[in-house]
């Protein structure tokens, strides 16, 4: 399927909405998964086993994934911009409390705070597809999700972060100072979001609660997040899961850990665009067969122990596939859920974000039992299985000749 030429272009304050929040989501996300690298020297100071490792790791982003659907929900009938601000600056006041924190359990109860960064996600692309014509929305979703990329700021940022200021200075210092900058930069960008994006368009208030949460009983958006938790989920599980894995299995320093990952985590992140605009053209259909095919070739051979370089190279291809399948699956949502995008989109974000919690203690729990290749084979399982039910699903509504209709 593709688009005639003459798709609607974007006004000005469409696009400052897309270019604002895809920067304050760039930076909610490096907050949503600085635990990745954060818990490595709060692992050396409190003594943590692995299983408290990761649960601490993936406290903030079972907070950030149960609570999209209700923010979602609340972006559609409130308007975007309103709530995406107040994520923003109350996620810098929880981040700006963990600076200060020195026990393990008021750091883990903060870290549940610290998870409604990810709550920006749901929010946002409501907020877009409020002010972006369907037919265009793929390139702009895919340039806001592409903010994924935030997670690579922590984890190139982070280690060198966590040395910089020792502690004893007036500013906290060590791994305190990775939270109390990220809290300045989120109370900063928001304030500049508030100034330059327009205010909120007026809002429908003839659906009831009812009308928004019927979608919901469609088993076609429940697909949409099996595929979801393939594209994201599990791309936020390695994201927390490799620097970790590089530096016990490797044996690699921790900044150079964050660096390879970070190359895993730019073509899953920066890919996004270009499978967005992919969809528009083509049909997100197919663009998400060849997603679900790429990262199958990645992983199939990640099963087994190889050297660091071959590893490196094929994490790299598995986040070509879910980059550019992460595009795909949300232009379905918005080309078959015009204007429920944040009811929808907050569902199948929050199904994905509950794969990114728990894909990391399943690697942990199968890890005795299946080796270093453990987290891999769940994944290849779990991509494979994913795949042939959005080929069934696929060729079904080919056959009765179902098509969404843009709007």
């Amino acid at each position: 399927m593709t688009h005639s030429p003459a798709a609607p272009t974007l006004t000005a304050d469409a696009r400052r909405v897309v270019a604002w929040s895809t920067t304050g989501f760039t930076l909610m996300f490096a907050v949503w998964v600085m635990f990745a690298i954060v818990a490595l020297p709060i692992r050396k100071q409190f003594g943590l086993s692995d299983a408290q490792f990761a649960l601490l790791t993936a406290i903030p982003v079972l907070t950030g994934s149960l609570l999209r659907l209700p923010a979602g929900l609340l972006a559609d009938r409130l308007g975007g911009k309103k709530l995406f601000l107040g994520v923003t600056f109350v996620t810098a006041a929880f981040a700006l409390a963990l600076a200060f924190a020195h026990s393990f359990g008021v750091i883990l109860a903060l870290a549940l705070g610290v998870g409604l960064a990810g709550v920006s996600f749901a929010v946002g692309n409501a907020w877009i597809a409020q002010w972006v014509p369907a037919a265009r929305q793929g390139l702009a979703l895919g340039t806001f999700g592409a903010g994924n990329a935030g997670a690579s700021l922590t984890k190139l940022a982070a280690p060198l972060l966590v040395g910089l200021v020792p502690a004893g200075l007036l500013i906290p210092g060590g791994w305190h100072f990775v939270p109390f900058l990220f809290a300045l930069l989120l109370l900063g960008v928001g304030l500049l979001t508030a100034r330059f994006t327009p205010a909120d368009l007026p809002r429908q208030t003839t659906r009831t609660l009812g009308d928004w949460l019927r979608p919901l009983g469609n088993a076609q958006v429940w697909r949409f997040g099996l595929y979801y938790v393939v594209f994201f989920g599990a791309y936020v599980a390695l994201s927390l899961y490799l620097p970790k894995f590089y530096v016990d299995h490797y044996g690699v320093p921790l900044a150079e850990a964050g660096l390879l990952t970070a190359l895993f985590i730019f073509p899953a992140s920066l890919l996004r665009p270009l499978g967005g605009y992919l969809s528009d053209r083509f049909g997100p259909r197919g663009v998400t067969v060849a997603a679900f095919a790429v990262m199958l070739l990645g992983l199939l051979p990640l099963t087994r122990e190889l050297a660091l370089v071959p590893f490196v190279l094929l994490t790299t291809v598995v986040g070509v596939g879910m980059g550019v399948g992460k595009a795909s699956t949300y232009t379905l949502v918005a080309q078959w859920y015009p204007g429920q995008m944040g009811v929808v989109g907050g569902l199948v974000g929050l199904l994905g974000g509950l794969g990114g919690f728990i894909l990391p203690l399943t690697f942990a729990a199968l890890a005795p039992s299946l080796g270093a290749g453990a987290a891999f084979m769940s994944l290849l399982v779990l991509t494979g299985f994913s795949g042939l039910v959005f080929l069934g699903s696929m060729l079904r509504l080919r056959s009765l000749g179902r098509q969404p209709s843009l709007v």
